[in-house]
């Protein structure tokens, strides 16, 4: 297993700057999880561990040995791609085999070693089965085996389970995490998806425009956002950020009304409050009121969401709640579950 080092990493193409002096450590054995929008440099960081790409400055250590210039079959590393890689022309068995086969295994240790990889994620009947035979499922357990067969010291994943649909996700995601578990292979794993970061993680690194927002365990960053970006990240839905005007001790949202809450500071902030802390009152008894937008069954819950001026906000109501779009509905905000920002750099404000 191993210790990843990123030092001061730094990654140009010409002139855009994608990866901006990037510092971290990824412990032993950790599933590390990249998450941040398209283009922020996540898939970046991960190609540069694996040696698909150069860094432009920096350094990148395993277990204290540096690995720049180390080419990336020599680095001992697993990859699991979106588009699983598979090759057309070989069966399934040999698909998990092939990094066996590069490496000169002699036959007998290559079928032991690939029955091992295909048990562990329910492959045995499909070994003999070409990839155009199989579902999308079966593909990317296909390349999660082809993975895992040599047992290498670190894992890469970039968006492995983008291709699949949301009942599969939730079948391979759960896939994933017990090999992590059971492998304990060092793992860094790459997603935009959020709901993927917070069940699979041991830490999240949410990157933004090639730098690292805030790193720390899920439940942290859900629960104690670094920024705004962080905030609006996180969470499904996302928080609700709300642009507020502080004067005295008068709270006001936009041209909308006066607001009797406490704000950290006075001048033009950032009101954010998560969908399930909000809750519905009685006329006369919340801070504001507002018009249904849109109404969502969701099963287990209901998703009410309001305009207010010209923005949309979301409230998380119990199950059996009905309302029509257009009907209005007064709001409390609690107290103690407001985050504050600063308006112009989004940084956290606390008190």
């Amino acid at each position: 297993m191993a210790l990843i080092e990123l030092r001061n990493l730094d990654k140009r193409f010409g002139t855009t700057h994608v990866v901006k002096s990037l510092n971290l450590d990824i412990s032993d054995r950790e599933f590390l999880v990249l998450l941040g929008p398209s283009g922020c440099g996540k898939t970046t960081t991960m190609r540069m561990v694996a040696g698909l790409e150069q860094p432009s400055s920096g350094e990148i250590l395993f277990d204290g040995v540096r690995i720049n210039d180390v080419p990336t079959q020599l680095r001992d590393v697993a990859m699991v791609f979106q588009n699983y890689g598979l090759y057309p022309h070989m069966n399934v068995f040999d698909n998990i085999a092939y990094p066996l086969k590069l490496q000169k295994y002699p036959m007998n240790e290559r079928k032991e070693l690939v029955d091992r990889a295909a048990a562990r994620v329910g492959l045995q009947p499909f070994l003999t089965r070409m990839p155009r035979e199989l579902s999308g499922g079966q593909r990317q357990r296909v390349a999660l085996a082809r993975a895992i067969v040599r047992n290498p010291v670190v894992f890469l994943m970039d968006e492995p389970l983008s291709n699949l649909d949301a009942k599969l996700r939730v079948t391979a995601r759960a896939e994933i995490k017990n090999l992590s578990e059971e492998l304990g292979v060092t793992t860094i794993y790459v997603t935009h998806d959020q709901v993927e970061a917070m069940t699979l993680a041991h830490r999240v690194a949410v990157m933004n425009d090639g730098v690292i927002q805030q790193l720390g365990r899920p439940e942290d960053i859900y629960n104690d956002p670094a920024n705004a970006f962080v905030a609006s990240f996180i969470g499904s839905p996302a928080m609700n950020l709300l642009p507020v005007q502080v004067i005295g001790d008068t709270v006001r949202y936009e041209e909308g009304p006066e607001l009797s809450l406490r704000a950290p500071r006075q001048g033009r902030l950032t009101m954010g409050v998560r969908a399930e802390d909000m809750q519905l009152a009685e006329p006369g008894q919340g801070h504001l009121s507002a018009s249904i937008y849109t109404f969502e069954l969701l099963g287990d819950s209901t998703m009410v969401n309001l305009r207010l001026a010209d923005r949309v906000f979301s409230i998380k109501a119990p199950k059996d709640l009905r309302l029509a779009r257009g009907d209005s509905v007064h709001v409390r905000l609690p107290q103690d579950k407001l985050y504050w920002f600063d308006a112009d750099s989004g940084e956290r404000l606390r008190g």
